[in-house]
Protein backbone atom coordinates (compact mmCIF):
# COMPACT_ATOMS: atom_id res chain seq x y z
CA UNK A 1 0.00 0.00 0.00
CA UNK A 2 2.73 2.41 1.47
CA UNK A 3 4.70 1.30 -2.49
CA UNK A 4 1.44 1.86 -4.50
CA UNK A 5 0.83 5.33 -2.87
CA UNK A 6 4.19 6.83 -3.61
CA UNK A 7 3.86 5.69 -7.28
CA UNK A 8 1.06 7.51 -7.56
CA UNK A 9 2.99 10.48 -5.88
CA UNK A 10 5.53 10.34 -7.75
CA UNK A 11 3.52 9.80 -11.19
CA UNK A 12 1.28 12.99 -10.01
CA UNK A 13 4.85 15.42 -9.20
CA UNK A 14 6.04 14.33 -12.58
CA UNK A 15 2.58 14.86 -14.96
CA UNK A 16 2.51 18.19 -13.17
CA UNK A 17 6.16 19.16 -13.81
CA UNK A 18 5.21 18.78 -17.30
CA UNK A 19 1.98 21.19 -17.54
CA UNK A 20 3.69 25.00 -17.28
CA UNK A 21 0.21 26.55 -17.57
CA UNK A 22 -3.44 25.76 -16.01
CA UNK A 23 -4.07 25.53 -19.88
CA UNK A 24 -1.49 23.17 -20.58
CA UNK A 25 -2.69 21.25 -17.41
CA UNK A 26 -6.01 21.00 -18.95
CA UNK A 27 -4.57 19.78 -22.37
CA UNK A 28 -3.17 17.06 -20.57
CA UNK A 29 -5.85 15.79 -18.02
CA UNK A 30 -7.98 15.88 -21.58
CA UNK A 31 -5.28 13.66 -23.75
CA UNK A 32 -5.65 11.04 -20.83
CA UNK A 33 -9.20 11.05 -20.39
CA UNK A 34 -8.93 10.31 -24.71
CA UNK A 35 -6.43 7.61 -24.47
CA UNK A 36 -8.54 5.89 -21.69
CA UNK A 37 -11.69 5.79 -23.27
CA UNK A 38 -10.70 2.54 -25.12
CA UNK A 39 -10.35 3.93 -28.83
CA UNK A 40 -7.31 2.67 -30.76
CA UNK A 41 -5.32 5.84 -32.25
CA UNK A 42 -5.89 8.30 -28.89
CA UNK A 43 -3.22 7.62 -27.29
Amino acid sequence: MKKLLMVALGGTAFLLSACNTVQGLGEDVESVGECADGIEGNC
